[in-house]
């Protein structure tokens, strides 16, 4: 079966084509991802502003056109932090569902942890082997932790911080002022108080944006490359070092000298890193290993049949 699943976060939405066969092995066809910003302002106005409901509804369209054109046999659309915090995240459901013709479930905290890992663990299960596992999720509204044993899941934590909220309410400049940064510091090391210590035995496994882009540095890709980066280990000192060198720069800086951070990344790059570096310290480890995977992997293998649509 083909599906199309497509995650619509703080700062990106991200599409995935996928064959899944009976047994659930995940075979992408096309993985796409445009930095939407759908949260711009959500934290302060609580309210998806109607330019930006547009420039959001063009791009689901352009989605829909390309899931079309694969034949895909279902789109399964997921919405998140943006969504629950907006008051009028229905308007902007229902505009979705009246001019394009598939519905959106917005997910709780918990339930996108839940399938976020399910999604992430995908690809480093082998056999019958269940390893103890951790995923971090950094977003542009929120941050979640969910830990378990092989694919099923023990603990989850949703906090309401992400790279987009951080930026947007200390707020922090490019480059952020040394005052600001410890303001950011306090704030997060409030929200990641919440996170227990990780065993020895368990593997910490990083999604999204933030990690993906400092394994493409770490790298030195020229070309952002999936299976590249994917398995890739960063270590905390690693890490940590990329943020000294980004913190003293603007985005137009961080851009000539990082060509691996998107435009539409490069002003809140800094605010994920210091979220993945207190939360790694409160976590007690001293490494992550990168997926490309996450919540739209996760949702192929969940279906949710009552959101499918056919196309």
């Amino acid at each position: 079966m083909r599906l199309t699943t497509i995650d619509i976060g703080t700062n990106t939405i991200l599409m995935l084509i996928a064959d899944v066969s009976a047994d659930g092995v995940i075979s992408p066809v096309r993985d796409e991802l445009i930095i939407a910003r759908l949260g711009r302002g959500v934290d302060a106005e609580r309210r998806i502003t109607a330019e930006t409901s547009t420039r959001v509804l063009s791009h689901l369209r352009q989605f829909k056109s390309i899931s079309e054109s694969l034949n895909s046999e279902a789109i399964i659309a997921c919405g998140t932090s943006a969504l629950r915090d907006a008051a009028n995240r229905q308007e902007f459901v229902d505009t979705v569902r009246q001019e394009l013709g598939f519905g959106i479930s917005i997910l709780s905290g918990e339930e996108e942890a839940e399938l976020t890992y399910r999604g992430a663990v995908s690809e480093f299960l082998s056999g019958d082997a269940e390893p103890r596992l951790a995923v971090l999720d950094i977003g542009g509204g929120s941050t979640e932790l969910t830990i378990g044993v092989g694919a099923s899941v023990s603990q989850r934590v949703s906090t309401d911080v992400g790279s987009v909220r951080l930026t947007e309410r200390i707020p922090l400049a490019s480059p952020p002022s040394p005052a600001a940064l410890e303001r950011a510091i306090s704030e997060v090391r409030i929200t990641t108080s919440r996170f227990p210590r990780l065993t020895t035995q368990t593997r910490l496994i990083g999604v999204a944006g933030t990690v993906t882009t400092l394994a493409a540095i770490e790298i030195n890709l020229e070309r952002y490359e999936r299976t590249i980066v994917s398995g890739h280990f960063l270590t905390l000192v690693s890490i940590e070092h990329i943020f000294n060198q980004l913190k003293t720069l603007n985005t137009s800086e961080m851009m000539r000298d990082f060509p691996q951070i998107e435009s539409g990344r490069a002003d809140i790059i800094v605010a994920g890193i210091l979220i993945l570096i207190e939360s790694m310290r409160k976590l007690g480890v001293d490494g992550i290993t990168v997926s490309d995977r996450g919540l739209r992997y996760g949702m192929v293998l969940r279906g949710i049949p009552e959101q499918q649509t056919r196309t």
